[in-house]
């Protein structure tokens, strides 16, 4: 019988317990200190919503408040209007999505790696700073008036006559990003051998799209359609700036004031979260099967097909005209930011430039300012938010300890979730601390006197699941035998980490950490709700706050958009880089 020496007894016997990946005492402390996490910053606020929203005054449990809302007629309506514009956008969303995602997957064409990255820029402007630059366009006697009815003595009333639409139109050119995404890996992952089966036995083109390929691209179909359904259906800042009132988030924002004493706004929010909660089991549950389920390996290996001629270039155009489509409101920002004031009226452009918005933002007393503000709040937000995601990422790939599922379930739950009603809870926290402490209440708990420790933690939970799912996919790549090895050559856990672990997936986390940084910088509904003090606005409150100044306020808006704009659109192209088509999968429920 051969005895094996015990030079090579680490990577045989000895390596067989570490193998199995027994649960250790680091796994369930990073398990534990996630549920904190979790029960702090995600559970409680939402409890604490769905608790003041069904008590009196009094502490008695009722129902009344959220029986009026349906009783209301004007509310009633804002959710009718909520609903018709989510269900249009998500339709609008796929019709745009489903074509690109074919050509890009499937079909090589010039310019084509070039346009599918422009595609995703319009992820990170939202429609909110788009609107600004519309007002303009859309003025009664702006550019779009010039075009098609430039003899109308009275203009055209575009954004009074076609509100609704308009909002319809920004919002599903800023949400296409996200199908088209979800679209492309469940396309990816489709198995060629199938559709050139149903090929060979005869089966039309269109047969073969509706009998093969629609249902098994089904998960990231509704993957897609369930984000965009609940990002559109809770949209605050896009209805706001384009004066849209009859509208659910609208509501809620208009009703702020009263949150300390009326449970109404509270009530109006529960209904938001469950009708998004409800969206979003359909879509995960119902309708989508998990990715893996709807996916095997492939029997022959997936190719494109290169466009020559004609429908090359009519493959590279329909992509231009989608991305210039969808930065048209930016474009009219930029425009609007070097124009003088009040040279954009009764003209297609601008009859006279000037730079002058841009150094009066430099010295307005809220613009500068708030720009350092969501730098800041940004900055500590990521930080938090790739220290919890890289722990919550190798309890959930790494560990074997029961409830793995539920850590992954609780860091996906933000997208479920809207910015609107984690906001209002964490508010809600705020008052109820002051009602309890009262003057004892610690100051970073105080939303009204020093809202940036609420910010930066609403901001680092909203964005928690871009950097989970980006690190889950790096650690799901990456060799465990690397780890072993090193552990078995003694290497402590935390040598392994940082000399092994940490170096390999180091892309996905800088991409994931950018995803989440650009995301906050631009967060609205956490802004809006959150900042109540000029001093410590973000820049998204500021922008809000100026569009409505007289003179040169939207002028200066304009400015302050172009620069987050500029910063934003290098942060995406940057995460594309670095992550390519696995991108699509930080955008998974």
């Amino acid at each position: 019988m051969t005895t094996i020496p015990d030079t090579i007894l680490p990577y045989t016997r000895r390596a067989l317990p570490r193998a199995k990946d027994r649960p250790q005492l680091l796994h369930r402390t990073t398990a534990s200190f996630l549920y904190l996490f979790f029960a702090i910053f995600l559970i409680w606020p939402i409890l604490q919503i769905v608790k003041t929203g069904f008590t009196r005054p009094n502490g008695a449990i009722t129902f009344d408040y959220f029986l009026l809302i349906f009783q209301d007629a004007t509310l009633l309506h804002g959710l009718r209007n909520a609903a018709i514009v989510a269900i249009l956008v998500t339709l609008l969303t796929l019709l745009i999505s489903l074509p690109l995602a074919l050509l890009s997957v499937r079909h090589t064409f010039p310019l084509s790696k070039l346009l599918n990255g422009l595609l995703l820029v319009p992820l990170v402007l939202p429609p909110f700073v788009g609107a600004i630059g519309m007002q303009i366009v859309l003025g009664r006697y702006g550019p779009l008036t010039q075009l098609f009815g430039a003899g109308k003595p009275l203009g055209i009333d575009w954004i009074g006559t076609y509100r609704p639409l308009g909002v319809i139109l920004i919002e599903a050119l800023h949400l296409y990003p996200i199908m088209l995404l979800n679209l492309q890996a469940s396309l990816a992952n489709l198995d060629p051998a199938m559709e050139q089966a149903a090929a060979n036995l005869g089966a039309s083109r269109w047969k073969i799209f509706t009998r093969i390929t629609l249902p098994m691209i089904q998960p990231g179909l509704f993957a897609g359609c369930t984000l965009v359904l609940i990002w559109s259906f809770t949209d605050l800042g896009t209805p706001l700036m384009f004066g849209f009132y009859t509208i659910t988030p609208v509501q809620v924002w208009e009703q702020i004031t009263e949150v300390s004493s009326n449970p109404l706004p509270y009530a109006l929010v529960v209904v938001l979260l469950l009708a998004s909660t409800a969206l979003y089991l359909i879509g995960k549950v119902i309708l989508g099967r998990g990715f893996e389920a709807a996916t095997t390996k492939a029997s022959v290996a997936s190719t494109t097909t290169p466009l020559r001629g004609f429908p090359a270039f009519a493959a590279s155009a329909f992509f231009l005209i989608v991305f210039l489509l969808a930065v048209t409101p930016h474009l009219s920002v930029i425009l609007t930011s070097v124009s003088a004031t009040g040279a954009w009226y009764r003209s297609i452009l601008p009859t006279q430039f000037t730079l002058d918005h841009y150094r009066q933002a430099l010295a307005d007393p809220l613009a500068l300012p708030s720009v350092k503000n969501s730098l800041q709040y940004a900055t500590c937000a990521t930080i938090i938010a790739l220290l919890v995601g890289f722990a919550a990422a190798l309890t959930i790939v790494r560990s074997t300890i029961r409830g793995r599922w539920l850590i992954d379930a609780l860091c996906m739950l933000p997208l479920a979730v809207p910015g609107l009603v984690l906001s209002f809870g964490y508010l809600s926290i705020s008052i109820w601390l002051k009602k309890k402490l009262g003057a004892k209440t610690p100051t970073f708990l105080d939303v009204q006197e020093w809202p940036a420790f609420m910010l930066i933690v609403a901001y680092a939970a909203r964005r928690l699941p871009y950097v989970v799912r980006a690190a889950v996919a790096g650690l799901q790549q990456t060799p465990r035998d690397l780890e072993l090895a090193a552990a078995n050559l003694g290497a402590s856990r935390i040598t392994v980490l940082r000399r092994i672990t940490l170096p390999l997936i180091v892309a996905n986390l800088i991409a994931g950490g950018l995803l989440a940084f650009a995301f906050a910088m631009l967060e609205v509904s956490d802004s809006l709700i959150l900042a109540q003090r000029m001093q410590y606005y973000p820049i998204t409150r500021a922008i809000l706050d100026l569009s409505m100044r007289l003179g040169n306020g939207l002028y200066i808006a304009s400015a302050l958009g172009v620069w987050a704009m500029l910063l934003l659109t290098l942060t995406i192209l940057a995460a594309n880089a670095l992550l390519g088509k696995k991108i699509g999968a930080v955008f998974r429920v």
